[in-house]
């Protein structure tokens, strides 16, 4: 049972992280500039997560503007937190904030905040284009004393975390049968995934019946170790939202199921 809940809780988490990234053979500028972004400054994303027949979580994904001095950026603020059932198992209340350039929807860094249960740690991934590397720093927080892990992998120019890759997506030409390919680096090994765009459906959501399009990422045996199968249904409509998130593993399905979408003002966001 312990490593039946290890796994639920390794794959649920990745709903909190976002499994996608960037298309490696498209350039990222072009594209970004070639229509106005399907997302603006203030939405906020909202899920219901599942184990099974049991409540797992709620995870919320929120764009806020990022301005240093002269550049404006965009970030995203996504939080994980454990429910009902499995939260009387282990508790999750994780935040991840990423940082993107809205012209290129290049990342630039993500931090983490982790608090599983005992577990414990801060990461931090920063995107160098120039070095075309992806730096990693890692710190236990239960083992304050520790040197922090320090790793350094290689991207390509445009490289996406495991957050930033869903905006990217949603900006894109998605079409039944036509594959895409997406470079994802999440602090070690940089994984070239294929994307199947399978077929278009309509599936019932909490905000009713709505015309989606099934994508699978070929993300296991690679990106995860383990055996299993990613969905994703994105809106067929010009925003692309991701209306479900569903993992296929041996301990049962998690599944991420879009509930609400709210659009904040800046004073709500502070």
């Amino acid at each position: 049972m312990n490593v039946q809940l290890a796994r639920v809780r390794g794959s649920w988490l990745k709903f909190g992280g976002w499994a996608l990234a960037v298309p490696v053979l498209a350039n990222p500028l072009l594209l970004a500039q070639a229509k106005s972004l399907p997302f603006q400054p203030g939405e906020r994303l909202t899920y219901d997560v599942s184990w099974s027949v049991f409540e797992a979580g709620t995870v919320s994904a929120t764009l806020q503007r990022a301005i240093q001095g002269t550049t404006e950026n965009y970030a995203v603020v996504t939080t994980a937190h454990s429910q009902g059932f499995v939260s009387l198992l282990f508790n999750v209340n994780n935040e991840f904030r990423s940082l993107f350039n809205p012209q290129t929807l290049c990342s630039e860094k993500i931090s983490k905040t982790i608090n599983e249960g005992r577990r414990r740690k801060e990461t931090e991934i920063v995107f160098d284009p120039q070095r075309k590397l992806a730096i990693l720093e890692e710190r236990d927080l239960n083992r304050p004393r520790d040197p922090p892990k320090h790793a350094e992998n290689e991207i390509p120019p445009c490289a996406e975390d495991v957050v930033t890759a869903f905006y990217y997506l949603r900006n894109q030409d998605i079409q039944v049968g036509k594959p895409l390919h997406v470079a994802v680096n999440d602090g070690s090994k940089t994984y070239d995934v294929t994307l199947d765009v399978q077929a278009q459906e309509m599936i019932p959501t909490p905000l009713g019946q709505r015309s989606a399009i099934r994508v699978e990422p070929k993300v296991f045996n690679g990106l995860f170790k383990r055996k299993g199968r990613m969905l994703i249904w994105f809106s067929n409509d010009d925003q692309h939202l991701p209306l479900r998130i569903k993992f296929v593993i041996a301990v049962g399905p998690i599944t991420a199921t879009l509930k609400s979408v709210t659009h904040l003002s800046e004073n709500q966001m502070k």
